[in-house]
C-alpha cells in the first residue's frame, strides 16, 4: 500500500441514535422520584402527612421532570409553586427534596453561568420568604436548603463545563482527522501525478527512440536488397536493444515506488545533469549540441532539468520533420537559477491534438517553483523551449 494512501474510517454512529429515548428516561425518573417522595412523605420527615390536596401537589410536582431536559426552565417554573403550595400547607417537608434538586441541577447543566446564579439567588429568595414567619428555626433551615441548593448549582454548571470541554476535545479531534485526511488525498494526487510524469517521459521518449531505430533498420532493409548493410541493421537493432534495457530498468525504478514504498531507496538515485551527456548520446534521429556550464545542482532540479531536457529531445525527433535535424541543448547558471534552453531547427510547432509533453514539463517546472515557456522559434524555423529553475541556495 502507498504511504501516502489516505485511510479512510467509516461513519461514526452518532450517539444519539445508539441511547434510549431521553424522553422515556426522564418519564422513568420522574416515576422513580415520585415513589420514592412518596415513600418519605410517610415515613421520615418533618410535618404531617399529606391529604388529598398534599397528594395531588406531591406527585404533580414531579410531572414536569419528564420534559425537564426539553424545557428545564418551563419544567421549574412549573414545579416552584406547586413546591411552594406543598410547603405552605406543612406537609412533609422531605418529601419533595430530590424532585427539587433534580430539576435544579438540570437548570444548572443547560443554562450558562449568569442565568444559573439569577436562577440560584431567585429560589433562595423566595425560600427565605417562605421561612421567614418561622423565625430562627426557618433560617437555621433556609442555610441548610441553600447549601443543597448552591451544590446543585455547582455540580450542574461542573458537568456543563465539562461536556462542553469534551465537545470541544471532540470537535478538534474530527477537525485534525479531516485536516489528515486531505492533507492525505493532496499527497495521494501529487503521488499519481508525478509517476504520470515519470512514465511519460521515460515511455514517450523510449518508444520515440525505438521508432526512429526501427524507421532506420526498415530504410536499410528497403533501400538496396542486393547490397544490404548488415552492420548498419545489426546497430540499429543493438541501439534497439539498448533502449528498451534502458527503458526497463527505469520502468523497474519507478514501479519500485508503488511495490515498495517502504524502502529508502526505491526510486533509486534521481536523474540529474550527469546523465545529460548519455541521454544527448542515445538520442537518434538529430545531431544533439549540449553545452551544460552548472556546477552541483539539488537533485529535485537536477531531475526537472533532466526531464525537460527529454522531454524536449523526444518532442523534437517526433516533430522535426527532416532527416538532417540538429537540437541545441544549453544547461546554465544564472543569477540563483538554472536555466535550460533547448532549440530545434526542425518544421516548427507540432500539428495535430496537443498530448502531455508541454503540461508535463510546465509540471516538472512548477515542483521546483521555476517557469517554463514554449512554443516556435520567432527568428527561423524550430521550436524553442525554456525554462527557469531556481536553486534555492541549497546545494
Amino acid at each position: 500500500m502507498n504511504p501516502v494512501q489516505a485511510t479512510i474510517s467509516a461513519p461514526r454512529p452518532r450517539l444519539a441514535a445508539l441511547s434510549p429515548d431521553p424522553l422515556r428516561q426522564d418519564a422513568y425518573l420522574a416515576a422513580g422520584l415520585a415513589a420514592l417522595a412518596s415513600a418519605v412523605a410517610v415515613t421520615v420527615g418533618s410535618g404531617r402527612h399529606p391529604d388529598a390536596l398534599g397528594w395531588a401537589l406531591l406527585l404533580g410536582l414531579h410531572v414536569p421532570l419528564v420534559w425537564r431536559r426539553r424545557a428545564p426552565l418551563t419544567a421549574l417554573a412549573i414545579m416552584i409553586p406547586l413546591i411552594a403550595v406543598y410547603h405552605q400547607q406543612d406537609y412533609n417537608h422531605s418529601a419533595p427534596t430530590a424532585a427539587s434538586m433534580v430539576v435544579l441541577y438540570t437548570v444548572a447543566v443547560t443554562s450558562g453561568p449568569r442565568r444559573t446564579a439569577a436562577i440560584g439567588c431567585a429560589v433562595v429568595a423566595l425560600m427565605v420568604v417562605l421561612k421567614i414567619d418561622e423565625g430562627m428555626a426557618g433560617l437555621t433551615v433556609s442555610f441548610q436548603i441553600t447549601g443543597w441548593i448552591v451544590s446543585m448549582l455547582v455540580l450542574g454548571g461542573y458537568i456543563r463545563v465539562h461536556r462542553e470541554n469534551a465537545a470541544a476535545a471532540l470537535e478538534r479531534a474530527e477537525r485534525a482527522e479531516r485536516t489528515r485526511e486531505e492533507e492525505a488525498r493532496r499527497r495521494v494526487a501529487e503521488e499519481r501525478l508525478r509517476i504520470a510524469r515519470d512514465l511519460h517521459d521515460l515511455l514517450a521518449h523510449s518508444i520515440t527512440l525505438i521508432g526512429v531505430q526501427t524507421s532506420v533498420a526498415a530504410h536499410v532493409l528497403a533501400a538496396d536488397p542486393g547490397r544490404l548493410d548488415r552492420a548498419a541493421v545489426a546497430q540499429a537493432l543493438d541501439e534497439i536493444a539498448e533502449t528498451c534495457r534502458t527503458s526497463r530498468g527505469e520502468l523497474r525504478t519507478t514501479l519500485d515506488v508503488l511495490r515498495d514504498p517502504g524502502s529508502p531507496d526505491a526510486r533509486g538515485p534521481l536523474p540529474g545533469l550527469h546523465g545529460l551527456a548519455d541521454l544527448a548520446r542515445s538520442t537518434v534521429g538529430a545531431q544533439v549540441k549540449l553545452t551544460v556550464t552548472a556546477d552541483e545542482v539539488p537533485p529535485a532540479v537536477g531531475a526537472a532539468a533532466y526531464r525537460i531536457v527529454q522531454e524536449a529531445l523526444t518532442n523534437a525527433v517526433r516533430h522535426g520533420g527532416r532527416d538532417d535535424l540538429t537540437v541545441r541543448v544549453r544547461v546554465y547558471e544564472d543569477e540563483g537559477t538554472l536555466r535550460v534552453h533547448v532549440t530545434d531547427d526542425g518544421a516548427g510547432a507540432a500539428d495535430g491534438t496537443p498530448g502531455y509533453g508541454l503540461v508535463g514539463m510546465r509540471e516538472r517546472a512548477r515542483s521546483v517553483g521555476g517557469t517554463l515557456a514554449a512554443g516556435p522559434r520567432e527568428d527561423t524555423d524550430g521550436f524553442e523551449v525554456t525554462a527557469v529553475l531556481p536553486l534555492g541556495g541549497t546545494r
